[in-house]
């Protein structure tokens, strides 16, 4: 048994600090969520500024476009030129998505300044990615509400999933301390 996990300890080790840190970050997240009480930015500070992002980056390219609270629910409602198309709700801030990422770079980790800015320049591109994901969303959304369902199941989340997936890879094969000990 302890041959078997000698063999396997990066493995081990790996899955440990991934889970650890992603339970951890979520957690954190969660209470940030269920303390969002959204008294001063509804429905809390990540999503409102998203919206509030989307807004401002859809009037920059031409459309009249206002971000307003749901009444019904916690999210922002997305209108563009009058038309309602889109709401923007808790999971599209991309935070998830950054913790993920994140929990995958420390547990592969490399030195420590490389992974810090890797993790916070892979935060900033995930942020960005994910805002122009919502603003080209809107826009399909827009221009072809016919599609509404495979813009938003398969083809949008598979911009920023699979842009997640290439940081990682880029990562591991650049920056890792796994890999470099294993060579």
């Amino acid at each position: 048994m302890k041959a078997l996990f000698i063999k396997y300890k990066s493995v081990i080790i790996f899955i440990l600090t991934f889970l650890l840190v992603y339970s951890v970050l979520s957690v954190a997240y969660k209470l940030y969520l269920q303390y969002s009480d959204g008294s001063k930015f509804y429905p809390d500070y990540m999503t409102h500024l998203v919206a509030k992002q989307s807004e401002s980056l859809l009037n920059t390219f031409g459309y009249n476009a206002k971000v307003l609270p749901h009444p019904d629910e916690p999210s922002m409602k997305v209108i563009v030129n009058g038309n309602y198309l889109a709401r923007v709700i808790e999971g599209c801030n991309g935070i998830s998505i950054i913790i993920l990422f994140l929990s995958f770079i420390v547990a592969f980790s490399g030195r420590f300044k490389t992974t810090f800015f890797y993790i916070l320049s892979g935060s900033v591109l995930i942020f960005v990615v994910n805002l122009l994901r919502i603003v080209l969303l809107t826009i399909g959304l827009y221009h072809y509400p016919e599609y509404e369902d495979i813009l938003h199941t398969v083809i949008f989340p598979g911009i920023i999933y699979g842009m997640v997936f290439l940081l990682w890879i880029f990562w591991v094969n650049r920056f890792s301390k796994l890999i470099k000990n294993n060579e």
